[in-house]
């Protein structure tokens, strides 16, 4: 569907692609359009709930400067998936071997690996650029070597699924973990602490900005990008540390041989890119939105009892060529650990073979958006390639 709404009583134009808006999240909207080096519009995407600073499911395209806070503390958070050669028939028919299996292979939660060099190689691969930015800014500094490859906790998770054909995928969600977390909350404080040094008055003290030019502009490009980067490598490990989990229980006759099909779809939801729109070369961060140019594949996952999408962007213009990246929260964690029981959890979540106890209640189906009217509401963004369905979900 396409635009539902314009929000337009700030300096530039909020174009939401939704009506379930709620006043929170609406005001957080007209306080970031406000902001005097936002191009063009605002998007908010069909998921849009508030957020710290800026709301999540928003695009956001500047000229001149950054807002850490609006690309948030788990910089480069996003998606991968793949399918195997798997069929549904093939599968155990109690999953809770597959699930330990996993479990035992993948740290979750705030665990990492006991051994901080267990993968040399991914080690390797993003090790370097990170050693400049800690000499220049030496407080940026958390657990990294040993959290290359581990999923963490909230909304992270770890799924396999099935198609519409009964194909089996394997399907995650986690972003750069603590270093991450670390480096985000480490430029949003410098860009408070520049607000005042420059006596300048924001409608949130969250939407404190770094201007391009600027020595910590600079920094924090680099440290946002080093960020992604390690997020993606994380990804990419948990994948082969799956992989192997899933090898692993055919050793054990629990599956038969399989391959992987398909080559992994992989996609940011929490980040900034240098990319051209209306006329100007911009900013672009992406708060709980993915990129859908015209054939961008990307994954748009619903809750952990509820269907999920493999997607072709459209490439639509009004909403900077983005898209949803789930399916949204529709209540707080509080609130929804204050609602629902464990028996809500077991009803919403039967017939997938996941965590049922009070600790992941603030996960459950119930507390998040319906991801049917999220795709309803996205028909001009992407197309549906296909629909998933979990059978295992992993969580921290």
């Amino acid at each position: 569907m396409p635009i539902q709404q314009v929000l337009n009583d700030s300096s530039k134009p909020v174009k939401v692609f939704t009506n379930d808006l709620d006043d929170a999240a609406a005001k957080q909207l007209r306080n970031v359009a406000a902001l005097p080096f936002v191009h063009h519009h605002v998007a908010a995407m069909p998921d849009v709930h508030w957020g710290l600073g800026a709301t999540i499911g928003s695009v956001i395209p500047t000229l001149g400067a950054i807002v850490p806070a609006a690309v948030g503390v788990d910089i480069g958070c996003g998606m991968n998936a793949l399918r195997l050669s798997l069929r549904a028939d093939q599968l155990p028919d109690n999953l809770a071997g597959l699930r330990a299996q996993i479990e035992r292979d993948v740290p979750v939660g705030f665990a990492g690996h006991r051994d901080n060099h267990w993968c040399d190689e991914g080690l390797a691969r993003v090790a370097p650029g990170l050693k400049p930015i800690q000499d220049k800014h030496p407080l940026i500094n958390a657990r990294w070597q040993s959290q290359l490859g581990s999923l963490g906790g909230g909304n992270h998770f770890i799924e396999l699924c099935l198609d519409e054909s009964n194909q089996v995928w394997i399907m995650l969600h986690s972003g750069s973990r603590g270093i991450g977390n670390r480096i985000g909350q480490y430029f949003i404080e410098k860009a408070k602490r520049e607000m005042e040094r420059w006596h300048i008055q924001l409608p949130d003290q969250n939407l404190a900005y770094l201007p391009e030019g600027s020595e910590l502009f600079d920094d924090y490009v680099e440290a946002v990008g080093w960020a992604q980067d390690y997020a993606l490598e994380n990804r990419r490990q948990m994948i082969r540390l799956i992989l192997e989990a899933l090898r692993h229980q055919v050793q054990l006759g629990a599956l038969p041989a399989f391959e992987v099909t398909d080559a992994a779809i992989e996609c940011h939801h929490n980040y900034v890119a240098r990319e051209h729109h209306f006329g100007k070369d911009v900013l672009l961060t992406r708060k709980g939105a993915i990129r859908a140019r015209a054939g961008d594949l990307g994954i748009i996952p619903g809750s952990m009892g509820a269907r999920s999408y493999i997607v072709r962007g459209l490439g639509e213009p009004e909403s900077f060529c983005s898209c949803a990246h789930g399916a949204g929260r529709r209540m707080s964690r509080g609130e929804a650990k204050r609602r629902f029981t464990r028996d809500d959890l077991e009803n919403q979540t039967r017939g997938v073979e996941c965590r049922k106890d009070k600790g992941v209640i603030d996960e459950i189906p119930g507390a998040y958006k319906d991801i049917d009217s999220v795709m309803a509401n996205q028909t001009d963004l992407v197309e549906v390639l296909h629909t998933l369905k979990q059978v295992v979900t992993v969580k921290g």
